[in-house]
């Protein structure tokens, strides 16, 4: 029940933070910018030093079960290459895991705990063989090298595919994502250059509330 529940609040939330920083710390005040402008999904890519370190922290601050809704958040990992990085960030408090590439090991790991797994694809084989195996969405990864009408044409064979992309996303085309039918989107560098450049991570918190601001007149 938890999966599905998951799930389907990701799909309402509609973006996911997708942080990457040179410290555990750096990324804890990403998240928590990030978390106050309005995004609830929050992933925390294992290329930061010590990850598991701050999805522990995240995860108990914004993931109890008993917090207020309007203080929950959902914290996961991101570019989990391999099972074991998997059920590391799994036992760290991670609540869904994404990986850069399509790694059936991982899927049938997160399957066995009933962890909701996005697997990065690029092609239809990839998409096809993700939802074989019994994943629920897929990361089109990178976003950058394709277009919003990659998503309406994936959508003719395949309708029953839940896609996110991530990479190239931007204010300026996420309507167009979002209208060509993707289930959400992925928000890297975009939502945290200007406040890594000038240390002023408040900025963070500006540039979620405009995402959040864009998706939900996209979806209207």
């Amino acid at each position: 029940m938890k999966k599905i529940k998951l799930l389907q609040q990701m799909s309402n939330a509609g973006v996911v933070a997708v942080l990457r920083g040179e410290t555990a710390d750096e990324v804890v005040e990403m998240a928590e910018q990030a978390i106050e402008g309005g995004i609830k999904v929050i992933e925390v890519t294992m290329t930061v030093p010590f990850a598991l370190q701050a999805i522990e922290k995240l995860a108990k601050k914004y993931s109890s079960e008993t917090l207020d809704a309007s203080k929950y958040a959902i914290i996961g990992v991101g570019t989990a290459l391999d099972p074991e990085t998997a059920r590391a960030a799994i036992l760290s408090g991670a609540e869904f895991v994404v990986g850069p590439a399509l790694n059936p090991a991982t899927v049938t790991l997160c399957n066995r705990y009933r962890v909701p797994v996005m697997p990065g694809v690029m092609t239809i084989q990839e998409i096809q063989q993700a939802l074989e195996l019994g994943v629920d969405i897929v990361k089109l990864f990178p976003g950058n090298l394709y277009s919003p009408a990659t998503i309406k044409a994936i959508k003719g064979p395949l309708p029953q595919a839940n896609i996110m992309p991530t990479g190239g996303v931007s204010l300026s085309n996420l309507a167009d994502w979002i209208k060509a039918g993707a289930v959400a989107v992925g928000i890297g560098s975009d939502l945290t250059t200007d406040a890594v450049k000038t240390g002023d991570y408040s900025l963070v918190a500006k540039k979620a509330a405009q995402y959040i601001e864009a998706y939900q007149a996209a979806k209207q």
